[in-house]
């Protein structure tokens, strides 16, 4: 295992001219502390637990000093903001120390969010708080054990260094980790500046570092937009299968890579709400729930729009115009596989009804495909445990049998049908509940156990975890009042 001091740093990013970032160093935070840590993530740059305790660990992490080999920078971009164009936006508060190269030759660049002010803050302190280092360390990871792609996170750092929110709160850092922090917007800024170079630059370096089999072509840049569209289409389909709601899908906080970018007013369905807000600060609802599919198809639009002058718009549309099947066909091949069904005509009249009932009954998303996996097909059975959800008793048993039909024409076996799905419909999530929790303890007693013990938890998420079982139920009442917004 590598030390800290040791890491192989290569800098893919800092190597492009300083159009694309400026040079500027983390803000010195007093007296940081070790909040909490990822021993998955640290296994990403081959380190072990006893280095992220080391004191010099926690100076680096806090951005207190830099190690030989980072070249610390903020990344330029733009970016469409609830539908409106923001000519300059930027690293306003993430600070990229550098790229790490791991034994297995991966490149993990290495960022720090809440390090302090850039030259893109825009008036704002530059910090994050405690409160939204948790919430983004904790969806992070269980992200990534739910299997969708998304940035990782290693650890938090904290300090008792005051920040003004709505509230005064204290001062954390999440060290983020992800191929690359590319972005829609990182085009978009140039395309509105006419810079056709810089465009053409930097499609270059992501193709060379990320899309390597198309380097080759002799007209690259539209299949570049294809694979874009087609990763982001199948990054919708695994949101909308497991219930995640981003809750600020601009320009700007849509990779490059399909990775789930830049968690702040997320939130995971309760009861099934197809309308369901999670960002208090969306008054309009545009980045509802539902939404989010065709939220995604317009926010291709506008990275195709930004690399029209390196290729025609008829290119640019037909590129991203495979989006609406892409998207269909995956979300209808993760749902069918949640409800242990084989994809077909049938089976998206079974799966929309079902979505229809959860919504008309308010039944808990999680639950109920979690409950699902128990499902008994035999004719007659009352399968009370998915029956009781419902208010409307009438209606889910004329579904069930329709359910039971179908499974037994497809001659589905009930135990490996079962064992199955339980791989695909998660146990546990983070509820809004579970994480304000873990942040009031945090907060009010400097108790980390409830962020430790959420995120053991959450790595993993299909299993049976008996000692946990409270974790998996429905939120409590005075979880409704729990508000998230941008500033969360």
């Amino acid at each position: 295992m590598a030390t800290l001091e040791s890491l192989a740093f290569d800098n893919g990013f800092a190597r492009l001219p300083e159009t694309y970032y400026s040079r500027v160093c983390p803000t010195p935070v007093p007296d940081p502390y070790l909040v909490c840590y990822s021993p998955e993530a640290l296994a990403l740059l081959d380190l072990d637990a006893a280095e992220i305790k080391r004191r010099e660990t926690i100076e680096t992490l806090a951005g207190n000093r830099l190690l030989p080999g980072m070249e610390a920078l903020a990344a330029l971009y733009a970016g469409h903001q609830f539908g409106h164009y923001v000519p300059q936006l930027g690293d306003g508060r993430a600070i990229l120390l550098g790229e790490v190269k791991n034994a297995a030759g991966e490149g993990w660049e290495m960022q720090l969010k809440g390090a302090g002010r850039t030259p893109y803050s825009r008036g704002g302190d530059g910090r994050a708080v405690l409160r939204s280092s948790i919430r983004e360390f904790l969806c992070s990871e269980a992200m990534h054990a739910l299997g969708i792609p998304t940035t990782r996170a290693l650890a938090i750092v904290g300090s008792d260094h005051p920040v003004y929110r709505e509230d005064e709160e204290t001062a954390a850092l999440v060290t983020r980790l992800a191929p690359s922090f590319v972005r829609f917007g990182s085009f978009e800024v140039f395309y509105y500046r006419n810079q056709v170079e810089s465009i053409k630059h930097l499609a270059d370096y992501v193709i060379a570092r990320y899309y390597p089999e198309l380097k080759d072509l002799a007209d690259p840049y539209p299949e570049f937009l294809r694979q874009v569209s087609l990763r982001t289409a199948d990054l919708m389909a695994q949101w909308q299968a497991v219930g995640f709601s981003h809750g600020v899908m601009n320009t700007d906080n849509m990779s490059i890579l399909g990775l789930t970018l830049d968690y702040g007013p997320f939130g995971f369905l309760d009861a099934f709400d197809p309308g369901f807000v999670c960002n208090h600060s969306d008054t309009g609802g545009r980045y509802a729930f539902d939404q989010q599919p065709d939220v995604a198809a317009w926010n291709l639009t506008k990275l195709a729009q930004a690399l029209v002058p390196l290729m025609s718009v008829e290119a640019a549309s037909q590129a991203i115009g495979e989006y609406p099947q892409a998207f269909g066909r995956a979300y209808l091949e993760r749902m069918a596989a949640k409800f242990g069904l084989a994809p077909g005509e049938d089976t998206v009249s079974l799966i929309m009804d079902a979505l229809q009932l959860l919504a008309q009954n308010r039944v808990d998303y999680t639950i109920l495909m979690r409950r699902l996996c128990a499902f008994d097909s035999t004719t007659g059975a009352i399968n009370a445990p998915l029956r009781d959800l419902f208010l409307d008793r009438t209606a889910f048993d004329a579904w069930a049998a329709r359910y039971a039909a179908a499974l037994r024409q497809q001659g589905s076996g009930d135990a490996e049908r079962g064992a199955a799905m339980r791989r695909l419909n998660p146990k546990y999530i983070l509820r809004n509940h579970l994480a304000e929790i873990a942040i009031r303890q945090a907060a009010d007693h400097r108790d980390y156990s409830e962020v430790d013990r959420l995120h053991r938890l959450l790595a993993r998420p299909f299993d049976e975890q008996p000692a946990f079982e409270s974790y998996a139920a429905e939120p409590p009442d005075w979880a409704r009042k729990i508000e998230v917004s941008c500033s969360s």
